[in-house]
């Protein structure tokens, strides 16, 4: 019968031992007696979050309506898996995404989490310098909007709409505009042409660091092969 509690340490130390296996995953998992659904969340939690991931969660999340769309609609393109999607959106656990995607195709409205975790931080007034710093951190650091929150001190939701708006405009997305928005029929050739520079920039910069980010995968996947050699 599996155990239905694990302290942090059990955690860290099946982790410990799962990386240096000798097994396949499969029969790791039922010489543990855990399910590979547990386990590849709690080394998620842990590489993420390190020990503090591992013990476990006292509040509620915050998701934003726009992040639960994105998350369920990732998921029914057919490119991601259930765990990649709770990866890269830093759910909490599978339960939660299952529970949209049962949401949304029963054509139900998505609306922003009102609960939230009473570790989350606030957020704060920044300047430009210190949104677009925050924004290249998350972005090369795989989207960690919630390390992102904790190192700068920022809210969750303050780090996801800067990385969102610098991935749609770029540094001009993370400028305070109020009152100075152009829109596209108003702008002259020459300013269309600069705009379109400026996305193709952005978007090269967003590809270097997703780049960055998979090469530190990778640099941990082969210490692990090599570990076990």
């Amino acid at each position: 019968m599996a155990k239905s509690i694990y302290s942090a340490q059990e955690k860290y130390e099946l982790i410990m031992a799962f990386e240096d296996r000798q097994t396949s995953v499969k029969d790791f998992c039922r010489e543990h007696n855990i399910s590979k659904l547990t386990l590849n969340k709690w080394v998620y939690l842990y590489q993420t979050y390190g020990m503090d991931g591992l013990q476990g969660s006292t509040g509620w999340k915050r998701y934003t309506k726009e992040l639960k769309t994105a998350a369920v609609l990732d998921y029914l393109s057919g490119s991601y898996s259930l765990i990649d999607v709770i990866r890269k959106y830093e759910i909490s656990s599978h339960s939660v995404l299952e529970k949209w995607i049962k949401n949304y195709n029963g054509h139900r409205e998505f609306k922003d989490t009102q609960r939230m975790s009473s570790s989350m931080i606030k957020g704060r007034s920044t300047t430009l310098e210190e949104r677009l710093e925050i924004v290249m951190y998350c972005l090369q650091n795989g989207k960690n909007y919630h390390q992102a929150s904790e190192l700068f001190k920022v809210s969750y939701q303050q780090v996801y709409q800067w990385v969102k708006k610098y991935e749609k405009d770029g540094e001009d997305g993370l400028k305070d505009k109020r009152g100075q928005h152009k829109a596209e029929p108003e702008l002259t050739p020459e300013e269309k042409i600069q705009r379109e520079m400026k996305r193709l920039e952005r978007e090269n910069e967003r590809l270097r660091a997703e780049n960055a980010f998979l090469k530190k995968l990778e640099d941990i996947e082969r210490r692990r092969l090599k570990r076990r050699h």
